[in-house]
């Protein structure tokens, strides 16, 4: 699994198939589909090896949000070290045993508040489906460079005009498309905290909603 990981992560998706991992191990590729049956079964293999569970997951947390915000953070840092994971195919909920431990822990830190077991597998697999798509983007966007974005920003100050896009001029005016200033690197890339934050307020109204 580490050598289709490093093709992965060197090359994206396309790099992987049986042939090259067998020519980097010194092996046939037939003699690979003795371990593996086919390209399907080896993206899923590949899924789970970089998706083992941190320790830190299991440690106590002040409360479901914390905890909540904490187990988003390391599912962000995980499709952030692997852009590739985004672009496996979907064909059906996660079955392998790192995966279903991530499930497992989220649905964990709901554990204490009032909501059905239905509603929490609908809150963890909201968050999963909105780190996803954000990561995603985020992957097929490319880096995030100060030249990329101003010059956009600058665009739209051209081509936005007040009588006929009344809201988004008022936005362009507000700068709320300008680069961010900071030039730390995580300041750079796309913040998805702000969608996060919104969703675990609706949950929190949910759980208002549930509680007697």
């Amino acid at each position: 699994m580490r050598t289709a990981v490093e093709l992965a992560d060197a090359d994206g998706l396309e790099a992987v198939s049986m042939a090259k991992i067998a020519e980097r191990l010194g092996f046939t590729a037939m003699s690979l589909y003795r371990h593996v049956k086919s390209k399907d079964d080896l993206l899923l293999l590949m899924l789970d090896w970089v998706a083992a569970v941190p320790p830190a997951l299991d440690e106590p947390h002040a409360d479901w949000r914390a905890g909540l915000r904490f187990w988003c953070q390391e599912q962000w840092e995980l499709l952030r070290a692997h852009p590739w994971i985004v672009h496996i195919p979907i064909t059906g909920p996660p079955v392998t045993p790192n995966h279903l431990t991530w499930t497992d822990r989220a649905l964990g830190m709901l554990g204490e508040t009032r909501l059905s077991e239905r509603d929490k597998v609908g809150v963890v697999l909201l968050l999963a489906s909105y780190l996803h798509t954000t990561a995603r983007f985020t992957a097929e966007r490319g880096p995030t460079t100060q030249a990329a974005r101003v010059p956009y920003s600058a665009l739209l100050g051209d081509l936005v005009e007040a009588d006929r896009f009344p809201a988004l001029r008022a936005a362009v005016d507000a700068g709320a498309f300008d680069y961010a200033s900071s030039k730390d690197k995580a300041e750079r890339e796309f913040d998805y905290s702000f969608g996060l934050a919104r969703i675990l307020d609706g949950v929190e109204a949910l759980i208002a909603q549930r509680s007697p």
